[in-house]
């Protein structure tokens, strides 16, 4: 054979060498080492909902990616625009499984494009951040040189832990923004940061003088009492601010009603997307609200939040944030983490509103507003 054809037989040296490079990384993955090649770190995050679990996954996302780590995100639809927040993501890849299971048949189309859109790709590390065994599937669609998440302890659906080959064992005690730090930091092996999260986004300064008030939640047991809310109103009203309310059902949308026909300075907001929730809540001057996503999302950009809890445990999910304030009840059986109040006056009274919340004065909640937006002025 001639030196010729040995020259066009042989293979690229560099192709060798990229390929032999590529194959050595995928080894130390398996075997649990970090690669050390200083060749970014390509991670499939799922983490899909609900819309305050995505928001304290920011400061984890933010974590990662000044370490250097390539992100694509896989993320309900719904609850794109919040990711899309996180400066350094690469990729957004939305899913729509809450839509999918009711017409699976006729959403058959978009579930085979996600598959296989899931499978383009291939990672050194997915990364469960939801800990469900939804979210687990979802994960072994795609290519991963490794799969981890939440171990046993650390997780309530915990057969989804049989789709990682690293588990983490995080206190599920702790604050759900340090639990995914922590998950994040000891998947990709950096260090477990301390310091205060910082989402990477913001609202800046206010451009209107609004106070949203967020009188819905998912939770019954959440709800303040409409008079209360029509208290903090008149109180935003009075000192030149415009109470905005925003709805997402009929029975919100009445609510708001109720409580702007008490104010009339007050506004009902056409209903809106989470884009539009994004843009009013950035220019805001006040949030208010109980234990809901939008809340903590003000809280992350920035804005001065107040956020009420009864049943749910501030020490858990509170809002995050420098001008951010947790204010709870101080009923013995708070927080209960129940959708159902069992308190002994909620039972004989039937009342819609928990004795927990309906305890916090709207003077207590003003006090701590006029301080936050205060803190903002002097910063």
């Amino acid at each position: 054979m001639s030196t010729r054809s040995l020259e066009l037989s042989a293979p690229h040296p560099s192709r060798s060498c990229a390929g032999r490079a590529r194959a050595a990384r995928r080894v130390r993955w398996r075997l649990g080492e970090p690669p050390g090649d200083g060749i970014p770190m390509r991670v499939l995050l799922v983490k899909m909902s609900s819309l305050g679990d995505v928001v304290h996954t920011l400061p984890a996302v933010r974590d990662a990616v000044r370490q250097g780590a390539h992100i694509d995100w896989v993320v309900e639809e719904a609850y794109e625009p919040v990711a899309a927040l996180a400066q350094g993501v690469h990729a957004i890849v939305p899913v729509a499984i809450r839509r999918w299971r009711r017409q699976p048949l006729r959403c058959l189309g978009e579930i085979r494009a996600a598959c296989q859109h899931l499978r383009k790709g291939r990672y050194d590390l997915v990364l469960d951040a939801q800990g469900l065994i939804k979210s687990a599937l979802v994960g072994l669609l795609a290519r991963g040189t490794v799969r981890a998440g939440f171990d046993r302890t650390s997780i309530r659906e915990r057969a989804a832990t049989l789709a990682y080959r690293r588990r983490v064992q995080v206190p599920r005690h702790a604050h759900a923004a340090m639990r995914l730090r922590t998950l994040f930091a000891q998947a990709m092996d950096y260090e477990v940061p301390t310091g205060t999260p910082h989402f990477g986004i913001a609202g800046g300064r206010a451009t209107r003088d609004h106070t949203v008030l967020l009188h819905g939640a998912a939770w019954s047991t959440k709800l303040w009492p409409e008079r209360h809310w029509i208290d903090i109103a008149r109180r935003a009203a009075a000192e030149g601010l415009t109470p905005t309310l925003l709805w997402q059902d009929p029975l919100e949308r009445a609510r708001a009603e109720r409580i702007a026909d008490a104010e009339p300075r007050a506004e009902v907001c056409e209903r809106m997307d989470l884009t539009g929730a994004i843009d009013l809540l950035g220019a805001s001057r006040l949030v208010v609200g109980v234990d809901t996503g939008l809340a903590h999302l003000g809280a992350a950009m920035g804005r001065p939040t107040v956020m009420l809890f009864g049943p749910t445990d501030p020490q858990r999910t509170g809002c995050l944030g420098e001008r951010a304030v947790n204010l709870n009840s101080e009923l013995p059986c708070a927080p209960c983490l129940s959708r159902r109040c069992r308190h002994p006056d909620a039972v004989a009274t039937s009342r819609p509103v928990p004795p927990c919340l309906a305890g916090i004065a709207p003077e207590a909640v003003w006090r701590l507003a006029s301080a936050a937006m205060q803190r903002e002025r002097s910063g």
